[in-house]
């Protein structure tokens, strides 16, 4: 019995062992189990943010490339810009078109003005209270309180049938006081329209402000422009403003991403491609100016253009401002309509016209414009001019043959030339031989005047180079005191010759003389020799 019991206990405590035991594989089981997966867990949240950070880092790398690329883009739209300088012109028109610059006027102007603006009014019977019903007049006070109530509706009626005649009054004044500014304006404009199909000097000015203010070029062009038009030859003058090459020519070439140092590294465009490009850039411009002369003058009044294009700068020497000429061109609207500008190559075609042209344009090399466009501006003094300075400004159409002739000899002198007097022509103007005594650039100068009322035909140039032949001489100056026509600005063209214009006379007197004189040909005056 005893032993019985005691082999229960032992075998209770066996049990009992054996579930301490399995309570404690299975705690260690837990356990493991519990520890694989926190290292699971460890390694997937490892290998999570190894590929977080081969995402962002490839993001990043990313971005690096699109920024170079964007640097790229935006280079190649540059260039593209600077190459298309003149093709972009092409299809583009500047004409002016006057009638769109009219102004018509109308009720519904006045509507964007919160104050003229027309309210309908209601109808009365609408604001009037509604009548007293059987009961409603029943109700002492009732009727005097609707009486009241219709006497203010009445009022307020009135009041807004007031208002509303008091606004149709101040849209009646507003009304013809914007019709009257709209008659002046259409007066001016077709006063200008008028004035500029005349050639009228100022209104043709006028009108190419307006043409080259519309025509856009890259954002580096300061556009701006200075315009002279002389009525005696027809000849349109411009002088224009490009960019320095280091403001307008990228120095890069191409931007690139090196992943090792994490830079964007520059690409130097070459100085030699640079200078090519800009010589482009500057001969598509005075190409471009002159098509779009050409091209917006609907009324044909420009029968010759000269361009001119200059820079804006500091010497790099002296670190003074200067400015240099380019590039200048004089051609003939015939002559430039000759010319197919979608396939040209403008250097080539700017030789073709025997402009003048910088032989190292980037280093800022100067060529004489063919007009001073200064001299162009000196007009004929015209009668309401001259009324104040009648009698202290000399006429060089009044002078004698022999203080003309002096005149000119004094100018020339003045201008540091050696002058001989010749023969003195039949018409009236001087002959004379000048010599410049500069080396190399120098040599003996021919010098005819020609006092003309009209314009200066093409026989007195040809006369003129004939002469310079026939002198031997580097030079020959024609002066007139009138204008020159298309064939004689066309004959003298990539010869040694100059042809000097009234208004140029003028100038050159003030300038270099001091005398302050005026062209105005005597009630009767007959050209010796009019062609």
């Amino acid at each position: 019995m005893a032993r019985s019991f005691i082999s229960t206990l032992n075998k209770m405590a066996r049990e009992a062992d054996r579930a301490r035991r399995n309570q404690e594989r299975a705690e260690a089981r837990y356990a493991r189990a519990a520890a694989q997966e926190a290292r699971l867990q460890e390694r997937a949240a490892a290998q999570t943010a190894r590929q977080l950070d081969k995402l962002e880092r490839q993001a990043y790398l990313e971005a690096r490339h699109e920024e170079a690329q964007s640097e790229n883009d935006l280079l190649a739209h540059q260039i593209e810009e600077l190459n298309g300088i003149l093709r972009a012109a092409l299809s583009t028109d500047l004409t002016v078109d006057f009638d769109a610059l009219l102004k018509h006027v109308s009720d519904r102007d006045l509507d964007s003005d919160l104050s003229l603006r027309l309210t309908p009014v209601p109808p009365l019977d609408t604001l009037l209270p509604a009548p007293l019903g059987f009961f409603g007049r029943l109700i002492p006070g009732a009727r005097t309180r609707h009486r009241r109530l219709s006497e203010q509706a009445q009022t307020s009626h009135e009041a807004l049938l007031a208002d509303l005649d008091a606004v149709r009054q101040r849209r009646a004044t507003a009304l013809a006081d914007l019709q009257a500014k709209a008659e002046r304006h259409n007066t001016e404009i077709t006063a200008l329209r008028d004035a500029y199909q005349a050639g009228d000097a100022e209104a043709v000015v006028s009108y190419f402000e307006a043409v080259f203010q519309r025509s856009e070029y890259p954002e580096c062009f300061p556009q701006e422009h200075s315009i002279a038009f002389s009525p005696e030859s027809k000849q349109l003058v411009v002088d224009y403003e490009i960019p320095a090459m280091d403001d307008a020519i990228p120095t890069v070439e191409k931007y690139r991403y090196v992943r090792s140092n994490d830079e964007i590294v520059e690409t130097k465009r070459s100085e030699k491609t640079r200078q090519a490009l800009y010589a482009q850039v500057l001969a598509q411009t005075a190409l471009r100016l002159l098509h779009e002369a050409f091209a917006s003058d609907e009324a044909r009044v420009v029968e010759s253009a000269v361009v001119s294009v200059f820079v804006s700068t500091i010497d790099r020497a002296t670190g003074r401002p200067i400015r240099p000429c380019l590039v200048s061109v004089r051609v003939s609207a015939e002559q430039f309509a000759q010319i197919n500008l979608d396939r040209v190559e403008p250097t080539t075609c700017l030789k073709q016209l025997r402009a003048h042209v910088s032989g190292h344009p980037s280093d800022l090399v100067a060529v004489k414009p063919i007009v001073d466009i200064n001299m162009v501006d000196h007009r004929f003094i015209q009668e309401a001019d001259v009324l104040s300075t009648l009698d202290s400004r000399p006429n060089l159409m009044e002078l004698t043959p022999g203080e003309f002739e002096s005149l000119i000899t004094n100018l020339f002198e003045r201008m540091g030339l050696e002058a001989r007097l010749t023969q003195a022509s039949r018409d009236g103007g001087v002959d004379c031989v000048a010599f410049d005594q500069r080396p190399i650039f120098g040599g003996k100068v021919v010098i005819q005047a020609k006092r003309y009322k009209h314009t200066v035909g093409v026989s007195a140039v040809r006369d003129l180079y004939g002469t310079v032949m026939n002198e031997g001489a580097s030079k020959g100056i024609l002066v007139s005191t009138s204008g020159y026509g298309k064939a004689a600005f066309e004959f003298a063209n990539g010869k040694p010759l100059e042809l000097i214009s009234g208004a140029n006379l003028l100038s050159l007197l003030s300038e270099h003389a001091g005398i302050e004189a005026k062209i105005q040909a005597p009630e009767g005056w007959i050209d010796a020799a009019v062609e």
